[in-house]
């Protein structure tokens, strides 16, 4: 084992003194490497998940996660066996993107809300593109196309979720067992939902303001991590390309990838998309290649996410005993059967879309340019709704329940 981790840290070393080589020696691609990725962050990283991060920190701080765990325990232990907590990291990774779903994850387990096997397996299938990035930046910003944008996160989120509901099996013994509150059978469930998030918040002792702040505080420099990593794929992606690694990795994709039917012409778009996602998918909708074939590059790269966005989530677990392994081998799989959603979807997604979208969106997204901060409240929005349905429907299944029970209780 030491003898392992001594061959690693010589193989990361050897990478660093070959970046450093390229820094000195390529300082033109170095600076604009640079230069793009910190355009990147501060035009679209950052104002679209800064209000996520907020968010997510004070409902977190509120309490408001300790509620939806007992309310939705009934709902989301069935469907992915991971605690009703895991709602909130579910509602919360669909609606605003990477990587905040690795972020929320390694919060609930420092604060013992889930296993590790359970944070694993909320990990790996609540981490997703974001849906407006799908529906505005990739189907309308790269293929001019609004239509598309259903096809795409459609298959993005099918496959995340088929691949939740598989992960439930997913270390199922799992010897760590945490302690649930007492009486609970006894009580009923939107009570004891209320007081755990009144017990929660009669322990954090901060007044509000100094909540908000260290909400606000925790957010920046997470995406100040964020921008870090974008800043060093974009200048590692700059370096690859101009020594020609890029393509050499485009070619030994296509060794397996053409044979299977896919176009040589996306092949440089997925090399580029293997180490960051935005630069891969904006190769992709370019490529010249048949619709199709970009369309499945693109799904596949959105679903892979790009090793930028997993060195991402690996930083944001690092205070935990999460283990990445499960998380890259979902991704794996993740780009596989989004690649065999968006073929068997292609058809019939694309003429209902074009019959029902098209003649409403082109014209607006024509007359109202879209910024990051719309966007990203947007984003917002939908994540409240999500999270009221969600509360909603387990209020109902929970009447339901207690209704039967009535129903069937002897007289």
């Amino acid at each position: 084992m030491q003898r392992r981790q001594e061959i690693i840290r010589i193989f990361w070393t050897a990478c660093a003194l070959l970046f450093v080589l390229g820094m000195i020696t390529r300082p033109r691609t170095v600076f604009e490497g640079a230069i793009f990725g910190l355009g990147t962050w501060w035009n679209i990283v950052f104002p679209s998940l800064l209000p996520f991060f907020i968010v997510s920190e004070l409902l977190m701080n509120f309490g408001v996660v300790h509620f939806m765990g007992v309310l939705l325990e009934p709902v989301m232990r069935p469907l992915f066996n991971v605690p009703g907590t895991g709602s909130f990291v579910l509602a919360i990774g669909y609606t605003s993107g990477y990587p905040i779903g690795a972020m929320v994850t390694a919060r609930l387990r420092a604060q013992k809300l889930c296993t590790r096997i359970e944070a694993e397996r909320l990990m790996s299938f609540t981490n997703n593109s974001s849906p407006l990035f799908m529906l505005v930046a990739v189907a309308v910003g790269m293929f001019h196309n609004a239509a598309l944008g259903p096809l795409i996160a459609g298959a993005h989120y099918m496959a995340n979720l088929t691949l939740g509901l598989l992960l439930r099996f997913y270390g199922r013994h799992d010897p760590e067992i945490l302690p649930r509150p007492a009486g609970e059978k006894h009580t009923w469930i939107l009570k004891r939902a209320l007081d755990e998030l009144l017990a929660h918040q009669g322990q954090d002792k901060r007044p509000p303001g100094q909540i908000i702040g260290d909400a606000v505080k925790n957010s920046i420099n997470n995406l100040l991590t964020i921008g870090g990593f974008i800043i060093l794929f974009a200048v590692i992606i700059n370096l690859l390309t101009q020594a020609g690694i890029i393509n050499l990795i485009a070619r030994a994709l296509g060794l397996v990838l053409v044979p299977m039917g896919l176009s040589p012409a996306v092949l440089p778009a997925l090399a580029s998309g293997l180490f960051e996602m935005t630069t891969g998918t904006r190769l992709a909708s370019e490529a010249a290649a048949p619709l199709l074939h970009r369309l499945v590059a693109v799904a596949m790269i959105l679903a892979w996410s790009g090793l930028s966005i997993q060195a991402q989530a690996a930083s944001m677990i690092a205070g935990t005993d999460i283990r990445m392994r499960p998380f890259i081998m979902v991704r794996v799989a993740h780009a596989i059967l989004a690649a065999i959603y968006t073929r068997l979807l292609f058809g019939p997604a694309t003429v209902l879309n074009q019959y029902l979208i098209q003649p409403v969106f082109a014209p607006l997204f024509a007359a109202h340019p879209i910024s990051a901060w719309s966007i990203s409240f947007l984003s917002l929005l939908i994540l409240f709704v999500i999270l009221g349905l969600m509360i909603f429907l387990a209020l109902i299944l929970i009447l339901l329940t207690r209704l039967r029970i009535l129903i069937l209780r002897p007289r």
